[in-house]
């Protein structure tokens, strides 16, 4: 019968410990959301990266005396330039059109960034749209019109540059740049 009594009380104590436990984790999730999930707790940024992207045309119109539209499609994966979490280790998927016709030259597109929670960022972007402030970042700007999960709210504007890359091996014109950002960004 002691050795009974001794094994309710040694349960009784280890729930009492797990109930404490739980409790707490509760308590953390509800007043602290982004450290029980591992969030970056900040609302608003500048965040330099770059995203390493393979490009794949589509679809083509091609009419040499009058111009050229590709449709590309681009993946790729970010890498945050000063070691920080925000935009740093997520996949990147862009479709885009490139138009060459006379003297206008421009590639309009959209993109989708995913970390490893499946949360996304939206952005749209245009190649005629420069931010003169930042003359390095000369090959376009992205505007972030939202997100899902931790980025729920998030608006921003990115300027950005193109760094061509050797040609890769094989056929299918596909093609690969570095898109290095200058990122500001709020949550709201």
């Amino acid at each position: 019968m002691k050795l009974i009594n001794q094994n309710l009380v040694i349960k009784s104590d280890t729930a009492m410990k797990f109930a404490k436990i739980t409790s707490f984790a509760a308590l953390l999730a509800v007043f602290f959301p982004a450290v029980v999930q591992g969030q970056a707790t900040e609302k608003k940024g500048t965040t330099p990266y770059v995203t390493h992207f393979i490009f794949r045309p589509l679809m083509s119109i091609d009419t040499a005396e009058l111009g050229k539209a590709t449709t590309l499609e681009a993946v790729g994966t970010t890498q945050n330039m000063k070691g920080e979490k925000m935009l740093d280790k997520m996949s990147a998927r862009c479709v885009a059109l490139n138009v060459a016709s006379g003297d206008k030259k421009y590639i309009d597109g959209a993109c989708v960034l995913a970390d490893s929670d499946g949360d996304k960022i939206f952005s749209t972007f245009d190649t005629r749209d420069l931010d003169k402030s930042q003359p390095k970042m000369d090959c376009g700007t992205h505007i972030i019109t939202g997100g899902t999960g931790k980025y729920k709210g998030i608006t921003g504007s990115e300027p950005f540059a193109c760094i061509s890359m050797p040609a890769l091996a094989g056929s299918g014109d596909y093609f690969a740049m570095d898109i290095p950002h200058n990122t500001s960004w709020e949550i709201k």
